[in-house]
């Protein structure tokens, strides 16, 4: 199964998230399937090494995060980019029996890591949502801006899809803003990181894909960019929340 191709070269407006990375491809096509591959490959380890990162602080901080942005008991939400369901978990729990939640996901490997009652699945891309319109409360996405090909596209369908007055959070690791804190978070990232993966993976690839994390996060466009193209999709209450100066929480609601 492939991923659907989006050219964001098409659009004059196209907006990518982060500077095209050689080392890893050539163009968008490429792009597109190296995510696919690096992700499949990596699926069985992906959720045991990031809780071993995170030092078991994932999931706490994922469910301060939803709460914060405004999730509720019985919201039907759209997780975008669910990948092993690590944010979708934590949303259930707020939810609760009579919410209801989607996942959209580009990676078929890591949705079969997904093992969540009552969740749907289904294999799409955030640039062209297989979703209706106005048919969900709540939208999600963690940690997969980077891994987009247009954000522009990405944010104009959040707000397709949301009803008026939905709310969208997007969490996001953001480089630090000053020298030192950038040089710390690159050690950790390019060296210390897939050390522990490679010790703790079972599969070869997942040190590539941490290093390439580091990569994006190094070169992403920066917040006040991902703000702007939130205001530009039509979306009010426009904010930015920075947690220990690189978790950014990026909120907004769709207008009534």
């Amino acid at each position: 199964m492939t991923l659907p191709h989006v050219d964001a070269s098409r659009s004059p407006q196209a907006l990518a998230p982060h500077t095209p990375l050689a080392g890893y491809y050539k163009d968008e096509v490429e792009h597109r399937a190296y995510l696919q591959k690096i992700f499949d490959d990596t699926a069985p380890d992906y959720e045991r090494i990031e809780n071993v990162l995170a030092l078991g602080s994932g999931r706490w901080y994922r469910r301060q995060a939803l709460m914060r942005a405004g999730l509720g008991q019985g919201a039907e939400v759209l997780d975008v980019g669910i990948g092993t369901g690590m944010v979708a978990t934590e949303a259930l729990g707020i939810i609760g029996p009579e919410g209801r939640l989607v996942g959209v996901d580009p990676s078929p490997g890591m949705m079969g890591q997904v093992h969540l009652p009552g969740v749907e699945l289904v294999q799409g891309m955030a640039e062209s949502l297989p979703r209706e319109d106005a048919s969900c409360d709540f939208l999600s996405m963690g940690y997969a801006l980077r891994h987009i090909g247009d954000v522009t596209a990405a944010f104009a369908e959040f707000h397709r899809v949301l009803r008026p007055g939905g709310r969208v959070v997007v969490l996001e690791i953001t480089k630090p803003r000053g020298p030192v804190g950038t040089a710390l978070l690159k050690t950790y990232m390019r060296s210390v990181v897939p050390v522990i993966a490679r010790v703790a993976a079972r599969g070869r690839a997942t040190p590539e894909l941490w290093r390439y994390y580091w990569d994006t996060i190094e070169t992403c466009i920066a917040p006040e960019t991902v703000l702007q193209a939130l205001r530009d999709a039509g979306f009010v209450d426009v904010q930015q929340r920075l947690e220990l100066g690189i978790f950014s929480e990026y909120t907004a609601s769709k207008p009534q």
